[in-house]
């Protein structure tokens, strides 16, 4: 999941192709449906993205009641408005009616707080969950930005490398080699430096021990001299979220795919390739892609089916975009990397969001 950060934003206004009454208003690549005149081009408004909890007396202004999603119809989530994707709600409510917010956009003014707007925390269900202890050497995993919000985040024809996003649950893993220690957490737990104690019916720990993963890490901290080394994977499967790339995660043997991996060497904390470390040591997520960065081809390659089983069992999720050579992003502030998620994901029925 991305930041959250409800911020003003100048907007391009398109026509909706579908509906005289609508437009569409675009903050970044995201599209939000407006009422037809409510904004022209070169206006600012406030952009609260998906994810995002409001409080009911923000919804009632907005006109939204019953209409957001969620149990209490209070999460704002993508869906399409005759035919076009909306992502988002752009409006001026009327607790900022005295801000300047042509200053706010220049500024980068977080608005969240002010209005009352939480991000959504997906539940965690018994087997991704467990009993957890304070682990201070665990290695953190940090949320991903959409290129959507963030298009400047990389430039015209720099080298790129797409992996295909699984729709899972991250497991995070860290072996402390001076301690001979494996810490195994979760997103949420990781979060707030959790470790989880290693049960077998947890789901992470099962494919932790299933795949080798802790072995992998220890052999690859002295190979490359790191007091910790931390390797992240998606746990995937039936049991786990709605889609299963053919996989069961109520088995001995979840869906394991890692993602990224981080290593401390002399002090400093560094990102590495996966692909270069543990090919044929563990599953990777698959890389589908490897040239210049292109807007256009990151979204062609968000969209299609699936490539982890094999098969194009179903939809993909969407890609994450990383540079060729690890660097750091002064639009982020964070290390350069984003997603791109697939419109058919983002609208599907019946779909899972757990940690």
């Amino acid at each position: 999941m991305s930041t959250l950060r409800v911020t003003a934003e100048t907007l391009t206004v398109h026509e909706h192709p579908n509906a005289d009454a609508l437009e569409l208003a675009q903050v970044g690549l995201y599209r939000a449906v407006v009422a037809k005149g409510a904004y022209r081009t070169g206006e600012t408004a406030v952009y609260i993205p998906e994810q995002s909890v409001l409080p009911p007396a923000l919804i009632e202004e907005l006109g939204l009641t019953g209409r957001l999603a969620g149990g209490t119809a209070d999460r704002v989530r993508a869906i399409r408005l005759r035919g076009e994707l909306s992502q988002g709600i752009v409006c001026r409510p009327k607790a900022l009616a005295d801000v300047d917010l042509v200053r706010a956009a220049a500024d980068g003014t977080d608005f969240a707080e002010v209005l009352g707007i939480t991000k959504w925390v997906p539940p965690v269900p018994p087997t991704m969950s467990g009993e957890a202890e304070l682990a201070p050497d665990l290695l953190p995993w940090a949320d991903i930005e959409n290129i959507q919000r963030y298009p400047d985040l990389f430039a015209a024809g720099e080298p790129v490398v797409l992996t295909e996003k699984l729709h899972g649950s991250a497991c995070l893993l860290t072996y402390v080699a001076d301690e001979d220690r494996v810490h195994v957490s979760s997103k949420g737990f990781g979060g707030r430096s959790l470790a989880l104690k290693e049960d077998p019916r947890n789901l992470y720990w099962r494919a932790v021990r299933a795949h080798g993963a802790a072995e992998v890490a220890a052999e690859l901290a002295g190979r490359l001299g790191a007091r910790r080394v931390g390797i992240f994977a998606e746990v995937y499967g039936a049991g786990v979220q709605d889609l299963t790339y053919g996989a069961d995660g109520r088995r001995d043997t979840p869906g394991y795919a890692v993602f990224d991996v981080s290593a401390e060497i002399d002090g400093r904390v560094r990102w590495l390739d996966p692909a270069g470390l543990l090919t044929g040591r563990l599953p990777l997520v698959p890389r589908l892609y490897e040239g210049p960065y292109d807007v256009d081809r990151i979204f062609e390659h968000a969209t299609g089916r699936e490539t982890v089983s094999g098969r194009g069992l179903h939809l993909r999720e969407g890609v994450v975009i990383r540079p060729a050579t690890e660097r750091h992003s002064p639009v982020t502030g964070g290390r350069a990397i984003a997603k791109a998620v697939s419109p058919a994901y983002l609208t599907r029925k019946g779909g899972t969001e757990y940690e």
